[in-house]
């Protein structure tokens, strides 16, 4: 019984830490101090990793075959076949953002 309060304790933890942090980075309007915090946030490895999946998705938009991408960044096609499937996600968050992006550009 002990360990399903801990691990309910722990996922209401995460959760409001995810709300939390999304809305820290959603209030700094300063791109440099976002880099800065996820490259103190994140392992180097996950800052890559994050920054490959948007690279990633952001060909996928811009009509990239995966053949291609799998070649020009070294990504397996199980990888590239995820991200093109959340971007086809009706709403998907992927494609909220990078319209967002667009929009700054």
């Amino acid at each position: 019984m002990r360990d399903n309060q801990d691990t309910d304790r722990t996922e209401e933890l995460v959760s409001t830490a995810m709300r939390e942090l999304s809305e820290a980075i959603a209030a700094a309007d300063d791109p440099a101090l976002i880099g800065e915090f996820l490259a103190c946030l994140l392992t180097p490895a996950e800052l890559r990793e994050v920054s490959t999946r948007w690279a990633l998705v952001r060909e996928i938009d811009a009509g990239t075959t995966q053949r291609e991408i799998a070649r020009k960044m070294g990504l397996s096609l199980c990888k590239i076949t995820r991200g093109s499937k959340e971007l086809k996600k009706d709403h998907s968050p992927f494609k909220k953002m990078i319209d967002l992006y667009r929009a700054k550009q």
